[in-house]
């Protein structure tokens, strides 16, 4: 068995746990907002739920990226687990929102709460939410998608310790408003964490240029090579995670194939180091495109 095949069967023994904790989160913290009459502890219930699909995603996912190349699927699967992030984030977002309404509704009609129960209910929640962040923690720094499930958790503990604030406030000074505030409050952040995510796998999904690369300091690097004109016509994009893709033209002097191959050798030895892209097709010319730009293939003429 190989060290990546060992990796991803703990991720996925560490996901399965944590998906275990989060229904059960979820189960106790509903019962608990029913009986307890809080919104904050019901919305807390919601996200650990959602977690728990989450993970569930995730996880389909990171076997999904495993499957081999097909005539289908030239590149693999690699992009289940940028749509996986997409989908956590976008119920995030909507689950918010709906948060967002009903406390709203909650300042304007504000309900008797038991703090007591609501602070109890919550500081188990905290406990199992902690727990799965640092079962994800190691793998979200490396993988968007375990990023996705991590950031539902992490929001979750913070959820969890917020509720239990506002129960003991409800217990000694009963000032219920303060259970929709904390609903207001942890969605802001849920929001502002959640959107982050979407943006940059939507950016991935959208063929965009990795944000950590810069095409210009491609450019200066292959031309500085002195059998190296000029590079244009340049492509270059994420399939999946850490795996990213660079297509291009290169105009190089007059030479023999035999010894374009040398200089093939040391621009893929440069990308690969410099840049961290690991699949390169670049295409010698011999002044074939007179008008080139960087980007596009042939720059018109004003």
């Amino acid at each position: 068995m190989s060290h990546n095949h060992h990796h991803h069967s703990n991720t996925g023994a560490r996901l399965l746990l944590t998906m275990i904790l989060n229904f059960v989160i979820t189960i106790v913290e509903v019962i608990g907002g029913l009986l307890s009459g809080s919104l904050s502890l019901i919305s807390d219930a919601l996200h650990n739920f959602s977690d728990g699909v989450s993970v569930i995603i995730s996880w389909i996912a990171i076997r999904l990226k495993e499957k081999d190349k097909s005539y289908r699927h030239t590149f693999g699967l690699k992009r289940a687990e940028i749509l996986a992030a997409v989908i956590n984030s976008s119920v995030l977002l909507v689950i918010t929102l709906y948060l967002f309404y009903e406390a709203v509704l909650r300042f304007y009609e504000p309900q008797v709460i038991s703090g007591g129960l609501m602070t109890g209910v919550a500081a188990i929640g905290l406990v199992a939410n902690i727990v799965g962040t640092l079962l994800l923690a190691r793998d979200a720094k490396t993988s968007l998608n375990i990023k996705s499930a991590y950031l539902h958790l992490l929001s979750d503990a913070i959820s969890s310790f917020g509720v239990i604030l506002g129960g003991l406030a409800i217990v000694f000074w009963n000032v219920y408003w303060v259970d929709p505030l904390l609903t207001f409050l942890i969605g802001l952040y849920i929001l502002k964490e959640s959107y982050e995510i979407l943006q940059q796998a939507v950016h991935v999904l959208m063929e965009g240029a990795p944000t950590d690369i810069s095409i210009r300091d491609i450019q200066k690097a292959v031309e500085a090579e002195p059998q190296v004109q000029n590079i244009h016509h340049i492509h270059i994009w994420t399939v999946g995670e850490n795996d990213v893709h660079l297509e291009g033209h290169v105009n190089i002097e007059d030479m023999l194939i035999s010894e374009s191959n040398s200089l093939l050798s040391r621009l893929e030895h440069l990308l690969r180091e410099k840049f961290n892209i690991r699949h390169i097709t670049l295409q010698f010319e011999c002044n074939r495109c007179p008008e080139v730009g960087l980007i596009n293939h042939k720059i018109k003429k004003s």
